[in-house]
């Protein structure tokens, strides 16, 4: 069954190499990390992989894995000087957030494709006692050669949407016992939520090897404004610009609902500013260009010159940058958390929360589902289902400070009284790592 797994994969591959070649091309995409794709890692990292104890590996997909999984890699290094701590991404965002975010790991690369020929080369390089995989990525080949070579694998934060529970157990059953044999394969999974264990339970994860340790996205801390927010937050208040407006993480047909819900916004306070941040570097121009066409001023926050005064006229502000959105929160009077209004699962509704701003969110938030439920019950936050929708509760929230700052509170004590993960999730860890041992 390996073999056919491994088969359709290459073949897969085969198929998108087109596509993948010409993304390569017109956007300097995938061809720059193929190297470490293929297990060939970074020279820095294999060098620093040589001696000393074994090498805890941490693997995060992309930005939201990288945040969660910040607080939890600080801890293990602190705990554990005398290992070797690296970090792997997928996406390149996530990349350049763990390289920025993680710089007191021992390096940062991507993750291989899961071939044997590109996983092995990775696994003799750094020579790992311990692998962490944030949430739920489930590589099958990659699970085998960690049990082969007796090295542990813990996922962290493990969830599983209702959406992809439903696809996944499909597939678990055309496979027969093959995905619960690869489960198996772990020695711990530490879910976010009851209803995340039974769903790895019912996938055929071993029952004795979940338990519940939740989220550690509570335990993130709020980021620093940084130079960028300070510089933002004296010419909006020199210019007398307000409401600020922020629209983080949004995705590729979300936009021109957003827009809309600005437009209702602005038309009632013309000052107003709207910080539009798209979820993926690919939509920044697809982004700027929509908002153009609505016949707005758009600067973009990589032509901005700190030296010099915003422009006065300037009506949208387009976050072309990585790690900027979640600090600039602390300036907004009104927030839209995206990548759901559209079916893409949602984002970190937290990062507004930390500093007292309550999230407005559309109805898609499975990869989010607890929190944005108990967002909505505890009234710290309001889900929206148009662009309309969010514009008029952008209004409502704006002309209401005192109801918007007591939802703010609310959303800031949800936070706070939902830490502990990371503490938990530290403490199974470390027994998993003591005893030394895979699965068996």
């Amino acid at each position: 069954m390996y073999f056919i797994y491994s088969l359709l994969t290459a073949a897969g591959l085969l198929l998108l190499a087109p596509y993948y070649a010409v993304q390569g091309i017109r956007r300097g995409k995938y061809w720059h990390n193929l190297r470490e794709r293929l297990g060939k890692l970074p020279p820095e990292v294999v060098a620093r992989a040589e001696g000393g104890e074994g090498a805890i590996w941490i693997h995060a997909v992309s930005v939201g894995e990288v945040l969660a999984a910040v607080p939890l890699a600080q801890e293990l290094k602190r705990r554990h000087p005398e290992r070797k701590l690296f970090v792997s991404t997928t996406t390149d965002t996530g990349q350049l957030l763990a390289r920025e975010r993680m710089e007191f790991s021992d390096g940062v690369f991507y993750f291989p494709l899961d071939w044997g020929a590109a996983i092995r080369p990775a696994f003799r390089a750094l020579r790992p006692a311990l692998v962490i995989i944030v949430e739920t990525e489930i590589w099958p080949n990659f699970l085998r050669e960690a049990r082969r070579r007796n090295v542990p694998v813990v996922f962290v934060n493990a969830r599983i949407s209702e959406r992809s529970f439903r696809r996944t157990r499909q597939f678990a059953r055309i496979l027969g016992g093959f995905f619960a044999r690869v489960l198996g394969d772990a020695s711990l999974f530490l879910a976010q939520s009851d209803a995340d264990a039974e769903r790895l339970r019912e996938l055929g994860a071993p029952p004795e090897r979940i338990e519940v340790a939740g989220n550690l996205k509570y335990d993130g801390q709020p980021p620093v404004r940084g130079a960028f927010g300070d510089w933002l937050a004296e010419q909006t208040a020199a210019q007398e610009r307000w409401p600020i407006a922020i629209a983080g993480s949004v995705v590729a047909d979300e936009e021109e609902a957003v827009l809309a819900g600005f437009d209702i916004a602005q038309r009632q306070w013309r000052r107003g500013l709207l910080i539009l941040a798209p979820r993926k570097p690919e939509r920044f121009e697809a982004a700027g260009a929509l908002a153009r066409e609505r016949g707005w001023k758009i600067v973009k926050r990589s032509a901005l010159n700190m030296n010099l005064p915003l422009s006065e006229d300037a009506d949208v502000i387009l976050l072309d940058s990585i790690g900027e959105l979640a600090g600039l929160y602390s300036l907004a009077d009104a927030v839209f958390v995206g990548g759901s209004l559209v079916p893409a699962g949602g984002h970190n509704i937290l990062e507004p929360a930390w500093f007292g701003r309550p999230p407005v969110f559309g109805p898609s938030m499975e990869n989010f589902r607890d929190m944005a439920q108990e967002f909505r019950s505890e009234g710290a936050g309001l889900q929206v289902r148009s662009g309309e929708q969010l514009g008029k509760a952008w209004v409502n929230l704006i002309h209401d400070t005192p109801g918007r700052e007591r939802m703010g509170r609310k959303a800031q004590e949800l936070a706070e009284r939902n830490r502990g993960a990371t503490a938990r999730s530290l403490e199974r860890i470390d027994a998993v790592l003591a005893a030394g041992r895979g699965p068996a």
